[in-house]
């Protein structure tokens, strides 16, 4: 059976049996192989179960899309940190339906990279990598990412979290929120009103110290007065002053510096900001232009062939060999 260039090639439960029966026979310690018996070993109950919950996971493919966009690799993920490159993952921040698909590509990445930094470049890529993770919260979890983003950064990989409020990242990430928070060196905060993030901008924002007097005045037969001086504490910014901060301003945290209160960047004074589509509609990128609906495979293109004997001998010879076994 020949796959269509470019296509994922749906097989029906028989033709999986069969592929697993010739797989048997050319190599009993392929790794599918294994797994298949470890399944083969559980009673009909237990089987079902597992037979269920893998439906429910995999449920997304039934979409033909899903299974068309992940048939074939076209992203060439591995050569991200070989030369400049601009990927762009484009996702709905009101369905979560596909979320995985973006996480999944995330982590492969970041392994991708990392394996590719030690093995070839002696620890670190000639091109630094840099993931803005914009709405982190709404893209999925990355599986590990406490321990990813902690390695990542001798690899010359940074990643920017973007979040509406710190919250959002406990939520997802629960105890690792922490561990992920303090392997970023610098946090820029734009403005927001969710409690806890507030206090913990206060808090690292720390004290300053004022000077206190309090006088003292005692009316009667005879005046007297008195003045108390001392040097006392003051959050540097309260959780309500952070609360009302000017929209034009920013707080930026670097470690190792002390926190600037600043003005935020104006973009429309970026020499490239004509270039953008908030300046000119004419800018912005329409993905239909760029698709073929009536592309074709041509002679010279590169495919994957698979070829299986699923012919009724093909089937009866591999059945008879699975009995004798």
């Amino acid at each position: 059976m020949k796959a269509r260039p470019g296509r994922m090639t749906r097989i029906t439960k028989i033709q999986w049996i069969c592929c697993l029966r010739i797989w048997k026979k050319r190599n009993p310690e392929h790794f599918a192989v294994r797994q298949y018996k470890k399944y083969k070993l559980a009673a009909g109950k237990t089987a079902k179960s597992i037979l269920i919950s893998c439906g429910a996971r995999l449920a997304p493919f039934d979409i033909a899309e899903l299974r068309e966009i992940m048939s074939y690799d076209e992203m060439e993920l591995d050569k991200v940190g070989d030369r400049k490159t601009a990927l762009f993952l484009i996702m709905s921040d009101t369905d979560t339906t596909f979320n995985f698909v973006i996480a999944m590509l995330q982590s492969q990445l970041f392994n991708l990279l990392c394996d590719k930094a030690d093995d070839q470049y002696g620890g670190r890529l000639p091109v630094h990598v840099r993931v803005i993770c914009d709405e982190f919260a709404n893209i999925g979890q990355i599986p590990q990412f406490d321990k990813l983003i902690a390695t990542i950064r001798s690899r010359e990989i940074s990643a920017s979290i973007i979040l509406q409020s710190q919250s959002q990242l406990k939520a997802m990430y629960k105890d690792s929120a922490d561990t992920i928070l303090g392997n970023c060196d610098t946090m820029l905060f734009l403005g927001g009103k969710e409690k806890t993030t507030l206090k913990e901008m206060s808090e690292l924002l720390g004290k300053e110290t004022i000077d206190l007097y309090n006088t003292s005045e005692t009316r009667s037969n005879q005046k007297s007065f008195g003045l108390n001086y001392q040097k006392t504490g003051k959050q540097l910014m309260t959780e309500d002053e952070i609360a009302v901060m000017d929209g034009g301003k920013c707080i930026l945290q670097i470690r190792g510096v002390r926190p600037f209160y600043s003005d935020k960047y104006d973009i429309t004074k970026h020499p490239n900001y004509r270039l953008l589509a908030d300046y000119s509609e004419k800018n912005r990128f329409k993905v239909e232009k760029e698709l073929d609906p009536k592309y074709s495979p041509k002679p010279d293109d590169e495919v994957e062939v698979m070829e299986m004997d699923l012919s009724e001998d093909g089937n009866e010879q591999e059945n008879n060999e699975e009995r004798n076994n």
